[in-house]
């Protein structure tokens, strides 16, 4: 049986705008608008139906809610590293954009923060070109320690070259 992980329906009055934070490796902390977000999730792996000739990040379909959604390892998929193939279970993060579900596999959820708009800044020059089309932003996060956050652009990853040909 997969769980959900808690998402308050009602955040606190504070500034900023809300956001999901999660991490795509150790070191490399990342955030989703909570308007894109469905759910976050923990699927155990046995759920997850994988797909034969399909490049190496898009893990497989899952069924939610009586509706089938692709499955992609975000880390993989942005270059960035890999979630552990032995797991026993993922951290889900299912995404909505337009009429098109997607669930991003993650290595860990860490839960809400808020993020006011200036404090978006571009990645040009601070983060990998690589990962620039995918990104919104970059926010420097100064709760216990300094973190530097890569601000995801939902849409930019449904559209990704590689899911366009599979998914």
């Amino acid at each position: 049986m997969d769980s959900a992980i808690a998402l308050p329906s009602r955040l606190p009055q504070s500034a900023g705008d809300a956001y999901l934070k999660f991490r795509l490796d150790p070191q490399t902390p990342a955030v989703f608008s909570m308007r894109s977000v469905q759910e976050a999730i923990v699927l155990p792996t046995r759920r997850l139906t994988p797909i034969p000739n399909v490049p190496p990040a898009m893990m497989g379909l899952m069924n939610r809610r009586s509706r089938v959604i692709w499955v992609v390892d975000l880390a993989q998929l942005l270059a960035i590293s890999s979630l552990d193939a032995n797991a026993q279970q993922h951290s889900i993060i299912l995404v909505q954009v337009g009429a098109v579900p997607l669930g991003l596999a993650v290595q860990q959820v860490e839960g809400m923060v808020r993020l006011e708009s200036n404090q978006i800044q571009s990645p040009i020059g601070q983060i990998s070109t690589a990962l620039v089309p995918y990104l919104r932003g970059c926010a420097l996060q100064q709760l216990q320690k300094p973190e530097m956050l890569l601000v995801l652009d939902p849409e930019a990853i449904v559209q990704a070259p590689v899911l366009r040909h599979h998914a």
